[in-house]
């Protein structure tokens, strides 16, 4: 059989559609982001330039100036994605609910194509789930995780509870277990739902053994960048045992297997040092 003749029938791959992704220089979860998108989708990425600034919110400043941004959207113009996102939790939030929107309209006209950021796609997926009290977690710093919480109180949204690491760095080689850990510590008032901040922190796998334990949504920084910028272009996005894909899911989709796996049995609690290291 003429293998080369075979293949060459076959025409090539389908078109993909496009989402154009701006990260932090120190972004390490490529593949996470990856794991909510469909087939028919692709991720190109691109990353702003090294800032040598301790992680701080002088940082996550530095990280979304409207010209760095709009730099990054330029370069991604050339790929024709249909959206583009700023996956940046605390970049996006450290200049308050005017500030995002002004970042996403400085994008917008770099690109001239929809765009979107982690925090204001927080916004929509808790007006989705009808969540106005939250329990937060972070990776951060005292002050970075205040910042966060400000952000959320100007949007009429109030946090019940809270637990954060304190790091500066390497923020992406926290382990699922310690994400538990302080899930389990900030779940202590009457929350509508669980945020897990910064995009630089893996939280795909730990979504559906924390819902399946605390019996409420989880979201978590990389699961709202990804639903908010695939539902501009009328996608969904994918992953089991996540309530608020499970809520927004497609009509012609199957539904989610009927439970999620256990949760292991709680580890010693988190430290939680005022100026560790690691971050986003």
């Amino acid at each position: 059989m003429d293998v080369s003749l075979e293949v060459s029938l076959l025409g090539g791959p389908d078109p993909q559609r496009g989402i154009g992704v701006v990260a932090p220089f120190d972004f390490a979860l490529d593949r996470e982001l990856w794991r909510w998108v469909p087939d028919g989708v692709s991720l190109r990425l691109t990353r702003t330039p090294f800032v040598p600034v301790e992680v701080s919110l002088d940082l996550a400043r530095l990280v979304s100036e409207h010209e760095t941004l709009r730099e990054a959207v330029r370069a991604l113009a050339a790929s024709e994605p249909e959206v583009v996102a700023y996956a940046c939790t605390s970049g996006s939030f450290v200049g308050g609910v005017a500030g995002e929107r002004a970042m996403c309209e400085a994008m917008t006209t770099a690109g001239e194509v929809a765009s979107v950021t982690t925090s204001g796609a927080l916004l929509e997926a808790l007006e989705e789930l009808g969540a106005r009290r939250i329990a937060v977690v972070t990776p951060y710093t005292e002050s970075v995780t205040r910042s966060l919480e400000e952000y959320l109180a100007e949007a009429g949204v109030s946090v019940t509870g809270r637990a954060f690491l304190g790091l500066t760095r390497h923020i992406w080689r926290v382990p699922y277990r310690s994400v538990v850990d302080m899930a389990r510590q900030a779940v202590v008032g009457a929350a509508d739902a669980l945020f897990i901040s910064c995009t630089n922190l893996p939280t795909y796998d730990a979504i559906p053994q924390l819902e399946a334990e605390l019996r409420m949504p989880v979201l978590s920084a990389n699961q709202v960048t990804m639903w908010a910028a695939l539902r501009r272009i009328g996608v969904y996005a994918v992953g089991p045992y996540q309530a608020l894909l499970v809520r927004t899911a497609g009509p012609h989709e199957e539904p989610p297997p009927p439970a999620a796996p256990p949760v292991p049995p709680a580890a010693p609690p988190v430290a939680q040092p005022e100026e560790q290291e690691g971050w986003t």
